[in-house]
Parts: C-alpha cells; structure tokens; sequence
C-alpha cells in the first residue's frame, strides 16, 4: 500500500516561508540505468506525465517554501539551463555551476560550486522526490555544533538496502555495499555548513559514502528522522512507480 504523500505546504517548521534556506540540487550524472531516455536529455528532465521530473521536485519544494536554488549539473546541463532559465517562471531563483569537462560525482559537483553557497543550505538530489519537513532538519544543525545533517528512514531493507546506521541521534555508519548490520537508509537530502567542504579536495571526483564518512569519523553527522517513503526515478522501475503516484494524483504536477 502506498502512503499518501503530505500535501505541500509553504511552511514546514519554525524558519518559515520567508527563511532565505539555500538549496542545492545535483543533477550531473548519466543515468546509464534510463538509456535510451537519456540520451537526449539528462535524467532529471525525462518526462513523467508530460513535464520533466526535475520541474515536478522543483515546484513541490517550492510550494513548501524554498526559493533560492543551485543546480549542479554536467551531462547535458544545458538542456537543464536552457529549461528552467533563471527559475522566474517557477517561483524561484537558480544559479548553475557546471561540471566542465570530467565529471566530479556528487561531492566534487558540491565542491566545485562551494563560492556560490551560503554558509548553511539542503542538498538533494535531481532524481529523487523527498517529501519531509526540510526547515526542521535545518533547525537541527542550526541548534547543533554538527557540520551536517542526514535524512535517515527506518527502512529494514524496504524501499532499496539500507546503508545507515543510527545511534544516538548521529549517523555512526554509512555504506553503499551495505549488509543486514543497517536498518536505516540515506533518504537522499543532508542540510549542511559549508564548513564541512573543507574535508573535499578541489577539482576531484568524490562521493558521497568517502564524504559524509569524513564527518562521520568527526562525529560531526547528525541523523533526521522521517517518516514517510521517498521516490526515485533512477531506475526504470522506479521511474514507473513514480509516473503510477502521478497518474493516480498521489503526486501533484
């Protein structure tokens, strides 16, 4: 049974609809597993029902409160840019900082843009619908001397391996070759100081398991808990679970 996603609201939690929260939204990669949809566009712009899965998260994140955005993109980010423009007609403000010629994974990308960010912002990602409480994982590392916080779900091996482990209100572990140790998943967003950047090298390629285990070691990760499932349309399987949500307007376009 599918859980009926909250409706979007323009405030989660205390910061409020008029908090100048900074989103980042990593949209470089391939999507080798969607080919041949994505041989023309990058994987955040396939189409779900007639617009691009990116302008579905966007406008979801915007109706909750979020204005000032930073893409990150590489593979045929201009199809991106050339879409989205300066995010006016959606409600919201966009920069881009592009990849160049090489590809930096997920945290290179972040690393690359490190001028344009403030010193706190949310990460997520361009191919994932994370409906949560955004401004009240932001208050957690307000409140915090932490340098980052993950979006965690008590998953048990439900919706993909689970790869986290919990304890205490920090993320103590985090791996993608997961085993049945983990009960906890990455949900797939972090609000974080740009302080923790200092730990990335410039102009490298580095992922997520090699950075947020950097903090880990620093027991500088808090973990966020939430509630309710998150979507990806990564794979064309979930990409055929999340056109099934919006076809039944379990998702809003």
């Amino acid at each position: 049974m599918v859980a009926v996603i909250p409706s979007s609201k323009a405030s989660d939690s205390g910061i409020g609809a008029t908090s100048n929260l900074q989103v980042v939204i990593l949209a470089g990669g391939l999507g080798k597993r969607l080919r041949p949809l994505t041989l023309s566009v990058p994987k955040p712009m396939v189409p779900v029902n007639g617009r691009p899965f990116l302008e579905i998260k966007l406008r979801e994140m915007v109706a909750r409160g979020m204005k000032d955005y930073i893409f990150c993109v590489g593979y045929l980010g201009n199809v991106i840019e050339n879409y989205f423009g300066d995010g006016g007609k959606f409600g919201a403000r966009i920069s881009y900082s592009y990849d160049g010629e090489e590809l930096l994974g997920p945290i290179g990308a972040l690393k690359n843009a490190e001028e344009l960010l403030n010193d706190e912002f949310l990460l997520t990602y361009g191919d994932n619908y994370v409906p949560m409480d955004y401004f009240g994982m932001m208050e957690r590392l307000k409140g915090s001397s932490a340098l980052g916080v993950m979006a965690v779900l008590h998953n048990r091996n439900r919706w993909g391996k689970s790869d986290t482990d919990v304890r205490d209100g920090f993320v103590t572990k985090y791996s993608k070759e997961s085993t049945n140790e983990f009960e906890w998943i990455n949900y797939g967003a972090s609000a974080l100081k740009r302080d923790a950047l200092e730990f990335v090298e410039s102009g490298g390629s580095c992922d997520e398991e090699e950075f947020y285990n950097s903090l880990i070691g620093r027991k500088a990760l808090l973990a966020y808990e939430v509630g309710v499932r998150f979507y990806e349309i990564g794979t064309p399987e979930g990409l055929k679970e999340f056109e099934k949500l919006v076809s039944e307007g379990i998702v809003a376009v």
